[in-house]
């Protein structure tokens, strides 16, 4: 069986869109479709604003390490880009090609170009040689790793650290995003809604939620001593890559 991916994966419950008369009110089922669109239009984009301007700031010293990283993050999101423009004719009742099979790449590379995205005096980043070493679905954790760290940069304190851990936790893959921010209701609520609220709030870690139940994953929530939030993503352990 074919792995679904993308917006088509996040949307693989609702009933596929077709093109609606000129006259006929929108469904609940384009009103989602639209916001899903715009919030997963914005990450890629604020992501290649970022990293274009870090790359372009001449007192950011970047190591060889970062610049590589940074390079590829910008082409994976280009390319994320390109596969949402895909997916958006696709909803809108067009004809796309099926949806192949999700890419399994190991872990490390994944956060390393994750991690690029926060400034190196903010980063924390660790995964164990076994954790980093494990082989997971390229876009779809990437696409989470991105949203989750977009999310601690923006909802976290503007100076606060953001980490990134990983390492093999009983049966599963567990994958740490961290900021010095707090669990509040509005994100307890965010990560316990079966749908989506109207509006944009939340919706980030509900298409978090579905990339990672995709794979058979769970996304927790843990509070931080003395301060802090973590995301953590379990996911079931593949046989690392060889």
């Amino acid at each position: 069986m074919r792995a679904r991916h993308g917006l088509q994966g996040l949307l693989r419950g609702l009933r596929r869109i077709e093109p609606a008369p000129e006259l006929r009110a929108p469904t609940a089922d384009s009103e989602l479709l639209l916001r899903v669109l715009c919030h997963e239009f914005r990450t890629p984009i604020t992501t290649l604003t970022s990293l274009t301007r870090a790359l372009a700031d001449e007192q950011r010293e970047l190591s060889g390490a970062d610049r590589r990283a940074i390079t590829e993050l910008v082409r994976d999101q280009a390319v994320h880009l390109q596969g949402l423009l895909r997916d958006a004719t696709a909803g809108t009742g067009a004809l796309a090609p099926a949806p192949q099979p999700e890419p399994a790449v190991p872990l490390a590379g994944i956060l390393r170009e994750a991690a690029a995205l926060v400034p190196a005096g903010r980063r924390r980043a660790r995964a164990t040689r076994r954790a980093g070493a494990c082989p997971v679905p390229a876009g779809r954790t990437r696409q989470v790793l991105v949203n989750l760290v977009e999310n601690a940069l923006r909802h976290g304190p503007p100076d606060g650290q953001v980490g990134l851990y990983a390492t093999l936790r009983g049966p599963g893959l567990s994958v740490l995003v961290t900021d010095e921010g707090r669990v509040d209701d509005a994100l307890l609520s965010a990560l316990r809604r079966p749908a989506p609220a109207v509006g944009m709030s939340g919706l980030g870690l509900w298409i978090v939620r579905q990339l990672v139940g995709t794979d058979g994953g769970t996304l927790r929530v843990h509070r931080l001593r003395p301060r802090g939030v973590a995301l953590e993503v379990l996911l079931p352990v593949v046989h690392p890559l060889r």
